[in-house]
């Protein structure tokens, strides 16, 4: 029997090189078949998320760097923000551009997103506003979001669509009525540098932020409160910040050239840093279906690897098993029985702790929970016990 915690990083990330230059955003396609990046070469390119190969040609138009992209909800089309101040949309099976580039902005394009209907776009500017523009058309929607005195560096939707989020060089995060335009409540305040990066959880009640001053915060959405203290531990501006589709971990990525993971509801670090970079990490994602963690640097590639193995166990000890054998059983390393998996979700188990159920969903994973484990010569019988 060998005890331990699983606090270590997997095996060191795989590089996949592709763009001439920086990588600047990353983004998953909704199925997590394809993950698209915007670089400094002026381009996006498509990449098959389980073999790193580019797919297609580069997507090319845009005149200057491609600071941002993002997959619809369909993960038909592709949207992509630059510095030369316009949003262009994007076929995502052929790479042609569709309609013309959205123009509107005075300043550099910093984020895109999509709205969780994939009815709109949200842009965030260096010309320190937000627009909202219509996804079929094109065209702007109502007026410009303002009240931002920097850089609007990042945007982005609630999951139920009502409200939008940014996160500006001015040291705030604010909230706005996705519908009137109308800031929500006052700014949220707390960061003592630019915020780089903002992200709601996937429940909505949440939102964090990464930020110049090396910590991440996280806020309640609903009062803007603070909750708990800030994310202590990187050693540079904390680039990029996301939720894990479970939400139960937040990931983050820093110029310090690490990347961190977190409990997302007691805001401790789970594990120790990944140094696997030499380069500041300026984009960081979860595959939809939790398994993978992508990320972009100062480089002209994507790293992948897995985010299953650091997992620690919410026990104190451990006892470490393989994957079910072929007739459903886990085992301990001297053979014994553990406990028997049903077919169903053999194909869901990535490791013996951790649960994906159905194995086609992209965001519900589960902990597999021994307090109420029944165990013994009885234990096909618990079939019997279990209440509706």
């Amino acid at each position: 029997m060998q005890r331990g915690n699983l606090l270590s990083w997997p095996e060191p990330p795989l590089e996949w090189i592709g763009h001439e230059s920086n990588v600047n955003s990353i983004s998953y396609s909704p199925n997590g078949c394809y993950i698209a990046t915007g670089s400094d070469d002026f381009t996006i390119r498509i990449w098959d998320a389980k073999t790193g190969d580019v797919v297609g040609k580069p997507l090319e138009g845009h005149t200057g760097q491609v600071y941002s992209v993002a997959y619809s909800p369909d993960g038909q089309y592709i949207i992509s923000g630059s510095s030369d101040k316009a949003i262009r949309i994007w076929n995502a099976e052929t790479g042609s551009a569709v309609g013309k580039p959205l123009e509107g902005h005075t300043g550099v394009v910093w984020s895109v997103t999509y709205s969780p209907d994939g009815q709109y776009i949200i842009s965030g500017s260096s010309d320190k506003a937000i627009r909202i523009w219509n996804a079929e058309t094109g065209s702007a929607v109502g007026k410009t979001l303002e009240g931002h005195t920097g850089v609007v560096s990042s945007v982005a939707y609630s999951p139920d669509g009502q409200y939008i989020i940014s996160g500006p060089f001015d040291n705030t995060i604010r909230i706005w009525s996705a519908e009137t335009g109308s800031a929500v409540g006052k700014p949220l305040e707390g960061h003592d540098g630019v915020v780089r990066s903002v992200a709601y959880s996937p429940d909505g009640q949440y939102i964090i932020s990464g930020s110049s001053d090396n910590t991440i915060r996280i806020w309640n959405a609903e009062t803007g409160s603070a909750v708990g203290k800030p994310l202590e531990g990187h050693t540079g501006w904390v680039y990029s910040v996301a939720y894990s589709p479970d939400g139960q971990r937040i990931i983050s990525g820093s110029y310090g050239k690490t990347i961190r993971i977190w409990n997302a509801e007691t805001g401790s670090a789970i594990g120790k840093p990944l140094d696997g970079d030499t380069r500041p990490v300026v984009s960081v994602a979860y595959s939809p279906d939790v398994q993978h963690i992508i990320y972009g640097s100062s480089g002209r590639g994507i790293h992948s690897l897995d985010s299953f193995p650091q997992i620690p166990s919410p026990l104190t000890s451990y006892i470490e098993a393989e994957r079910p054998d072929k007739e459903g059983w886990v085992r301990d390393p001297d053979g014994g029985l553990l406990y028997w998996v049903p077919h169903d979700c053999r194909a869901g188990l990535h490791s013996a702790a951790l649960l994906t159920i159905p194995r086609t969903s992209p965001v519900r994973s589960v902990s597999l929970h021994f307090d109420e484990f029944t165990f013994g010569k009885s234990w096909a019988q618990i079939s019997n016990t279990v209440q509706p």
